[in-house]
């Protein structure tokens, strides 16, 4: 069979011409489809058992300090392990919209804080139910045969099952940033803080520790996933594996150095933690409402339809919080914009991005100037000047890999009008061309050729009608950027 595909590694964009495939047209009439590959809900499966994990070995850590008499590690990991539970909860019955349906047992399941299990299941009984692939071109009468007159083409069940497992994966990524940056950070910096304060190791808090680093690096992974998705939505995006690991490696040394100058600041300076916390909490959370104000904008009507603008308010709010906590402890790789029907900005800022990480590195080392200059005897036998130097470090690499995976790595890269070798070279050489009479040159690209990403246009409803034998021109509908990134890959492939 004749075919000219693109592949990616989600989906695939077929175009085949009838006249050079008379074979294919002779039993009926030739189907062009967007075939879609059913992929597995690794996301869905992964989060689940990060919260699962998170959960038990939290109860496991409450009886043993029940056990031994310790009441305020107990209560405040009960408050960190239930407080994400319940939001995550709300979350998965608010996205698929379960309270005006008769589905008793999943609301009970719910009630339990077993709502991410039975909806891990249900996405897992949809993959093995849809199957995993069927051949690209296929005829309408083919498709017949194949369900023998049960119903719809097993193609447009396929879809089906896609659209609901694409259902399920959205929701896990919420929940994923909901248990990472309002249960597992505070729970991992009450954790270090007891293991300080107590001068052991428990090896049920050392398993929870490791499990709450993992599961913040992944929220913290599917933020930044997130806002490209949503940034450049008209593109199927692709990552590659290096992309991946250098926004582990960013996110990972990003937080894990944060929560460390968190902990060891309180450690010496117990009260004044405490404010630090709320400063930065309140800035971030009353940063897009000025914004909101200082615009002049009237809330989106877009969150939800049925709700009033009580509602909408209280909504806004909560993803406000959340927001807020992230920024805390890491970039948030978003802006939000309360205007917008998707709440998010779509351009990218570098000035936002650089003030956030020098704030950020000024404020870190400010802390851990304080904790050195206040730390208790406990620490005689830590080099605390290596401690420091080491803190300073890791944070510089997390900036480090960041401006790497914007330079080399990001998808869309190609798309930007300025990237960060551009930025470095504006401030740096600044003087240079103002000494030079103030000729400005245009900036050299700087990115790779490769291809990243592909437009795919949604499949139109008339490929479906038996008289379209002409094969859609897509490049008819592509923009001049759009062309000229699709004559890239051709060039490149």
């Amino acid at each position: 069979m004749c075919e000219v595909a693109v592949e990616e590694q989600e989906r695939e964009i077929s175009d085949v011409d009838p006249q050079e495939c008379p074979s294919a047209a002779e039993n009926g009439v030739m189907l062009v489809v967007n075939h879609s590959h059913v992929r597995a809900p690794l996301s869905v499966v992964l989060a689940t058992l990060l919260y699962c994990a998170e959960f038990i070995t939290a109860a496991v850590l409450c009886s043993m300090y029940h056990k031994t008499n310790d009441g305020m590690w107990m209560a405040f990991t009960i408050t960190f392990m239930l407080v994400p539970a319940v939001l995550i909860q709300l979350t998965l019955t608010f996205i698929h919209r379960d309270l005006g349906t008769d589905r008793p047992l999943v609301l009970f399941l719910h009630l339990l804080l077993l709502g991410p299990v039975i909806r891990c299941f249900e996405a897992l009984v949809v993959y093995f139910k849809a199957g995993h692939r069927e051949e690209p071109y296929v005829t309408i009468s083919r498709k017949i045969q194949l369900k023998k007159g049960q119903g719809l083409p097993m193609e447009l069940e396929i879809g089906q099952s896609e659209r609901t497992l694409a259902t399920h994966r959205n929701a896990f990524k919420r929940t994923a940033v909901i248990q990472a940056f309002l249960g597992s950070t505070p729970q991992l910096t009450l954790q270090l803080y007891a293991t300080i304060q107590e001068k052991y190791f428990l090896p049920a808090r050392l398993a929870l520790m490791i499990i709450t680093l993992i599961s913040i690096t992944y929220g913290a992974l599917v933020c930044s996933v997130l806002a490209i998705q949503i940034r450049y939505d008209e593109y199927k995006v692709r990552l590659r594996p290096a992309a991946y690991l250098c926004m582990i490696a960013w996110r990972g040394l990003e937080i894990a150095t944060r929560i460390t100058a968190l902990v060891l600041f309180s450690t010496a300076l117990t009260e004044w933690v405490i404010l630090v916390g709320f400063v930065n909490l309140l800035f971030f959370f009353f940063l897009p409402w000025t914004e909101f104000w200082a615009r002049k904008g009237s809330l989106t009507e877009d969150v939800e339809k049925n709700f009033s603008k009580l509602g909408t308010t209280v909504v806004l709010c909560m993803f406000t919080l959340l927001y807020a906590c992230i920024n805390v402890f890491c970039w948030s790789a978003v802006q939000l914009d309360l205007t917008h029907k998707e709440l998010i900005e779509r351009e990218q800022h570098w000035g936002r991005l650089a003030l956030y990480y020098c704030g950020r590195f000024v404020e870190n080392f400010l802390l851990i100037l304080l904790w050195y200059l206040f730390k208790s005897d406990f620490y005689e036998y830590v080099c605390a000047p290596l401690l420091v130097v080491q803190l300073l470090i890791g944070y510089s690499l997390a900036v480090i890999f960041m401006l790497l995976f914007y330079q080399f790595c990001h998808p869309c890269r190609r798309l930007f009008k300025y990237n960060v070798h551009d930025c470095l070279h504006c401030v740096c050489c600044h003087k240079g061309r103002e000494g030079a009479g103030g000729r400005q040159r245009k900036p050299q690209p700087t990115y790779s050729t490769t291809g990243t990403m592909v437009l795919v246009p949604e499949e139109p409803l008339e490929l479906l009608d038996p008289r379209n034998s002409e094969p859609p021109d897509l490049t008819s509908q592509l923009g001049e950027r759009e062309t000229a990134i699709i004559e890239d890959i051709m060039e490149a492939a």
